[in-house]
């Protein structure tokens, strides 16, 4: 369980496949002790399980590990030696909820279709996958690439947009998005039991035929 609050910015090492898994290293500035075989930490919206971890100068580095079916559903299976991605490490009992509850599971890939200026913010729509775009209500939250914020408005045409603060801008990757971008789409779980509870989802409902 996450909030959609970056912790760190991370750069993966390296991308290695091997019988039928790819490995990915990441360096971050989270200290070694706070890692552990077996945690979680999610990654663009990904939740990952770390299997090996040490330190590597002022933090740490740790690999985990993605299957074919999170590579082809996600922007993982573009992660290359350099890539930089949000790190959120989960969230412990006691801890502030900030953002909004995230699970790192991915509903889909979505599309940068336009990024505005609106003073010292900037608003950015976003093309969801047909399928979720149900989902995205005004004044909903959704996790893009593993960040946390407010849907602004969603469109007629299925896409919806977020308005995202200078500071958002700087601390996550969010700052080198461009038109064309590939993200990963979270849709808050509320809407999801919401649509299931009315039969939207429900075998038989009125997007199941």
């Amino acid at each position: 369980m996450f909030t959609g609050l970056v912790t760190d910015i991370g750069t993966v090492r390296s991308a290695e496949h091997r019988n039928g898994l790819t490995r990915f290293e990441v360096i971050s500035t989270y200290a070694p002790e706070t890692l552990s075989m077996g945690a979680s930490v999610m990654h663009s919206g990904v939740c990952l399980t770390v299997v090996d971890f040490g330190p590597e100068g002022q933090g740490s580095w740790f690999a985990v590990e993605a299957v074919p079916e999170t590579l082809s559903k996600t922007v993982l299976g573009s992660w290359e030696a350099g890539s930089r991605v949000n790190l959120e490490q989960s969230l412990r009992l006691g801890d502030e909820l900030g953002g909004h509850l995230v699970f790192g599971h991915v509903d889909g890939v979505g599309e940068i279709v336009s990024i505005e200026e609106e003073g010292q913010s900037r608003r950015i729509t976003i093309r969801p996958p047909a399928g979720i775009s149900r989902y995205f209500a005004a004044k909903g939250s959704a996790a893009v690439d593993g960040v946390s914020l407010t849907v602004a408005a969603a469109l007629d045409n299925g896409d919806f947009q977020v308005a995202i603060i200078p500071h958002t801008w700087e601390v996550t990757t969010l700052g080198a998005l461009k038109l064309g971008s590939r993200v990963n789409l979270e849709v808050d779980m509320l809407a999801r039991y919401v649509a299931r509870m009315i039969g939207a989802d429900a075998p038989g409902g009125p997007s199941n035929g």
